[in-house]
């Protein structure tokens, strides 16, 4: 594997400054436009059907394969894009008062989100769309959008937005399908931002794939009760698209699981049927939603806009289709559940790669801040994108907070561990379990690494801000003599790589990298190698893995004497 290390090492020097200096160093555009298309209840897996998305987004970008939600419920999720901040944090944990809803999000962050911090900054904001949950009983328009198209209920059709204000009704013609209304709104919103010559930041939310009424369907398919809905024209695409059937679909043995998972019986083959019947409609609304993407990208371009936009896509959180016998829904500490779509393509961004580090819903504010130069309000518990995005071969090493209202857990590059309130424990290995079958919570030989899980659970439990982004405590050290050539100083070869630190000890490989080449890796200390001589700048990296499962990329650039 090679790793652009000279590379990342420049990268973390200009991004250390603030946007939109940082922009201009880097050769972005220092006032760029910034749309997100979020979807809600999208699984990974069904990206497949989404072939703009990946061809005009993905190809023309970076793709984060590991990119995960903090808590997988929809409102929760969408604050935490709105602050910056996990769950534990911003304090809005469900979909209704008393815990959650739009009501508690105002009570506490009205006045200080990315919407606002973003309108300070001179941007005109848009929401088109799904807001969050409880907006139906308020319908204002919250501080800091310049253009407000909000939702009102979860219906494709026979529904209210509220268009800046104003109450309009849609009614159940094939036109207002509310995928393809959306899309019409966003459009109109794209276009007189480009007349009003202002940079503008666009949220659009469209409620597809999620389960949404009405029941019957007053237009094509008429098989989607129940089940997401699909624009007309789409209905009965996917008719015979088979089931996925991962080795965690309606899982055989689930003694190891916590009791609510225990309790569940096999799904029966009538069940079985049934959640193909929703699988294929959820595919089926997602077509609407690719097509509306690829209209917004043709009115960029159209524009000449497309070239300084940001695009992200991503969801509010993924969703179950019969894994571990849960026949649906999400909040569960559970690949299927937590992990998310999310790619971005943009000024200076890679075209067609993938990102190596993982990526958790809290980093989207950091990264739109940074790349607007807004001031935000808040300390943000996640990180910005952009390093990731610039270098796809960087690691940070921290560990992701996953949460719900019953239990918490960290997810590493390797280990997802959980502690349930009920005292209950899962812990699987997603190298050697990636269908996480086998819960070793209590297996002696994950003894060591359970303990330092739990550590660091401990800490992402607490943390806040900076805090929740603390890495491993080593660092590279660049042995060499000092010399003088031609005048200038250099490093006498050889130049010894080791890795030092007080988090050494938790260390269980390291691999060694020359101007991107892998010269090699230890697996025992001491974690020291000599590097083959060189001659001028000369890139020296590591990468470490962590018995606790978190990888650490390190890059640093010294003048070889040659």
């Amino acid at each position: 594997m090679a790793l652009a290390v000279s590379a990342a090492a420049g990268a973390a020097g200009v991004l250390s400054r603030p946007l939109p200096q940082a922009a201009e160093a880097a050769g972005l555009q220092p006032r760029p436009n910034v749309v997100v298309i979020e979807t809600d209840d999208q699984t990974v897996e069904s990206m497949k059907v989404m072939k703009t998305v990946e061809e005009r987004i993905g190809d023309r970008g970076v793709t984060f394969p590991f990119s995960f939600v903090n808590f997988s419920k929809c409102c929760p999720s969408r604050a935490t894009f709105l602050t910056g901040q996990y769950a534990q944090n911003h304090r809005v944990l469900g979909n209704v008062p008393p815990l959650g809803g739009f009501a508690k999000f105002e009570r506490l962050h009205a006045h200080n989100n990315l919407a606002v911090w973003l309108r300070s900054a001179g941007y005109r904001t848009a929401l088109i769309g799904k807001y969050l949950n409880g907006y139906l009983s308020h319908p204002v328009v919250p501080p800091g959008w310049s253009e407000w198209d909000g939702g009102l209920g979860g219906s494709v059709y026979d529904y209210e937005i509220n268009e800046n204000g104003k109450i309009v009704h849609y009614g159940t013609e094939p036109g207002d399908f509310k995928q393809d209304v959306l899309t019409g709104r966003a459009l109109r919103f794209i276009g007189g931002s480009a007349a009003a010559q202002k940079p503008f930041f666009l949220w659009l939310t469209y409620s597809a794939p999620h389960t949404n009424p009405p029941d019957p369907n007053p237009q094509p398919p008429s098989d989607c009760d129940e089940a997401a809905k699909p624009a007309p024209r789409d209905a009965d695409a996917f008719d015979t698209e088979p089931l996925p059937a991962p080795p965690s679909f309606n899982e055989a043995d689930v003694s190891d699981k916590p009791r609510a998972v225990r309790r569940l019986p096999l799904l029966s083959d009538s069940e079985v049927a049934d959640v193909t019947r929703k699988y294929r409609c959820a595919l089926e609304s997602l077509l609407s939603v690719d097509d509306g993407v690829n209209r917004i990208l043709n009115r960029l371009k159209q524009q000449g806009d497309l070239a300084d936009t940001y695009v992200i896509y991503t969801s509010d959180n993924g969703f179950l289709n019969g894994e571990h016998r849960l026949p649906e829904g999400k909040v569960k500490p559970y690949e299927e559940s937590i992990r998310v779509p999310l790619l971005i393509r943009g000024p200076g961004i890679p075209r067609g790669k993938t990102a190596h580090d993982l990526a958790i819903n809290a980093d989207l504010a950091p990264t739109i801040t940074q790349l607007t130069g807004a001031t935000p309000g808040l300390a943000m518990d996640g990180q910005s994108l952009l390093p990731a995005a610039l270098r796809p071969r960087m690691e940070s090493g921290r560990g992701l907070s996953i949460e719900a209202g019953d239990f918490h857990g960290i997810r590493t590059e390797r280990y997802v561990y959980v502690d349930y309130n009920s005292g209950a424990r899962e812990l699987y290995d997603l190298r050697r379990d990636p269908h996480q079958l086998e819960n070793v919570a209590s297996d002696p030989a994950y003894g060591e690494v359970r303990s330092k899980l739990a550590h660091q659970l401990h800490n992402v439990e607490s943390c806040q801000g900076p805090g929740c982004r603390a890495r491993p405590r080593v660092t590279l050290q660049l042995g060499h003599r000092s010399a003088r050539r031609s005048g200038r100083r250099c490093a006498s070869n050889p130049i010894r790589a080791s890795v030092t630190g007080a988090g050494v000890g938790g260390v269980v490989k390291t691999e060694y990298f020359l101007a991107g080449r892998l010269l090699g890796d230890d697996s025992r200390p001491p974690f020291v190698r000599v590097m083959p001589p060189s001659h001028g700048p000369t890139a020296v990296g590591i990468r470490v893995s962590m018995l606790d499962g978190r990888r650490m990329t390190i890059n640093r650039t010294i003048r070889a004497c040659g």
